[in-house]
């Protein structure tokens, strides 16, 4: 049933990924891409990310500040957005039932004060070393959302080089409209009408042939470091941390 009343645009939970924030790429400032969502939607952004937030701390500080701080806690907005778990599938204790608890607790804050809700996967090759559980937290994130009628905007082929940082966990500035693009679609097939591509609102700077072959070396470098950690890890976990 839709909500009545003046809606308040997009509001948004989840961790570094929607909190967004770090350096330049091509010029172009790393913003959130919940931000970029309520951008192409042509709608205001109230968002309550923090890095390093597990679904635990959405659940414990995050909505709490919500409701402590916002004009009106009860909205309506237009559409919540969820992106949560990549920390929680990565750290020690994950617990698929108990993630998937809290995170439907989420959802069902958002469905009560958004029109559309708007969840997020995971990308299958998470972190380095990879994380072993993405597909148990994807699988939970669909289900949730099933079961809210929420809207999955689909990250587990997400990871090009330019959209994802050589940790292979945090989105590029470049990464961040993408993922915009991805909810905004989702949001289009549910019948809202998006009024810019994200993509059309940055204007990246132009670069030389050598600072792009400086760029792409270094990339790899960096990359090959994180491989290098990623093996010894391993070693050592097999080695039973000899």
């Amino acid at each position: 049933m839709p909500i009545s009343g003046p809606h308040l645009g997009v509001l948004a939970f989840g961790d570094s990924i929607t909190n967004g924030g770090g350096e330049l790429q091509h010029g172009v400032a790393l913003q959130s891409w919940a931000l970029w969502t309520a951008r192409g939607l042509g709608m205001p952004y109230t968002g309550y990310a923090v890095d390093g937030a597990r679904v635990g701390d959405v659940l414990g500080e995050q909505i709490p500040a919500f409701l402590s701080r916002a004009a009106d806690p009860d909205g309506p907005y237009d559409v919540g957005c969820l992106y949560i778990g990549v920390n929680d599938v990565r750290g020690d204790g994950w617990d698929r039932t108990r993630f998937a608890a809290s995170h439907a607790e989420a959802l069902a804050f958002l469905r009560a004060r958004s029109e559309r809700v708007v969840c997020v996967t995971a990308p299958l090759a998470l972190g380095r070393p990879r994380a072993l559980a993405v597909r148990a937290l994807n699988d939970a994130v669909r289900v949730n959302a099933a079961a809210d009628g929420a809207l999955v905007v689909a990250l587990e082929d997400f990871g090009a080089r330019n959209q994802l940082m050589v940790d292979h966990v945090h989105p590029t500035a470049f990464g961040q409209v993408a993922i915009a693009q991805r909810a905004l679609a989702a949001l289009a097939g549910d019948g809202m009408v998006v009024r810019a591509d994200p993509a059309t609102l940055i204007a990246p700077s132009t670069r030389s042939r050598l600072a792009a072959a400086r760029a792409d070396g270094a990339y790899v470098y960096r990359d090959l470091k994180q491989r290098g950690r990623a093996m010894r890890l391993r070693v050592v976990a097999a080695l039973g941390g000899r």
